[in-house]
């Protein structure tokens, strides 16, 4: 499985995934058509386009491109109205090939109220869209706070070792964030340096993997005593302390 990262627009990630075994060429959240196809023409294909979720900047590319390619376009069976070219509707916890790779559908709404992500098990990747960032989470638009702290315990509780890919380059602000909170996290410390050693390259942070964010991610971390005390709401339930977090984060 080889992945390569597409940037787009202004912080976007797309993913291209190259099967190399069956030479299957799929794509995830192509949020701009030329960068995509920048590198997609390197393999002379599209098979297959994946969506986490409708909005613009993970979807615009979608029909230019299945127009190019015969792609076939997946997508949650909640947003077939709302993802441009849908062909295939996908279900929660559902399990789908693309080549020789399959993948598991995990809803998890709250940014929107379709989104999913795509958990190749075998492979120990998942693709988060906006749900979960490096260092980070998305912003609650259509669900509710309940809903996107339910929706990362989900993926809280993959293996450790699953790398993450998320859909924006949102890690420097995030780590701000965290360590304005967190501020005597020596693992957070840590990860700052690679953080501005990659960006200071012009490289992407991303992938994290699933271990570093249980210890850096104060999303992640709602239970911790030194984030509740941090905030003073030591006696706080854990959802309540995400729901502050993301209050706190929306306006930092």
């Amino acid at each position: 499985m080889k992945i390569e990262i597409i940037s787009c627009l202004s912080d976007n990630y797309s993913y291209l995934i190259h099967e190399e075994k069956s030479n299957i060429v799929s794509i995830i959240d192509p949020s701009e058509f030329d960068a995509c196809d920048k590198v997609i023409k390197k393999y002379k294909k599209l098979d297959n386009i994946l969506n986490t979720h409708h909005h613009a900047d993970h979807v615009d590319g979608n029909l230019r491109l299945k127009e190019k390619y015969n792609s076939k376009i997946f997508g949650f069976v909640k947003d077939k109205n709302r993802i441009p070219g849908i062909d295939i509707l996908l279900s929660d916890n559902g399990f789908y090939k693309i080549g020789n790779l399959v993948f598991k559908v995990i809803f998890v709404p709250g940014h929107t109220s379709g989104h999913i992500a795509f958990h190749f098990e075998k492979e120990k990747i998942v693709f988060t869209g906006d749900t979960l960032f490096s260092l980070g989470c998305g912003r609650v638009f259509e669900g509710t706070h309940e809903q996107m702290f339910n929706s990362i315990n989900k993926l809280k509780n993959l293996d450790p070792e699953t790398s993450l890919y998320c859909g924006h380059e949102y890690t420097k602000k995030n780590l701000e964030f965290c360590l304005d909170i967190d501020t005597h996290n020596s693992f957070l410390k840590k990860k700052a340096l690679m953080i501005n050693s990659k960006l200071g390259s012009h490289q992407p942070t991303i992938p994290t993997t699933l271990e570093e964010e249980l210890k850096t991610n104060i999303f992640l971390r709602c239970d911790d005593t030194t984030i509740k005390k941090a905030l003073k709401l030591e006696n706080s339930t854990d959802q309540e302390i995400f729901s502050k977090l993301r209050d706190l984060k929306d306006n930092f």
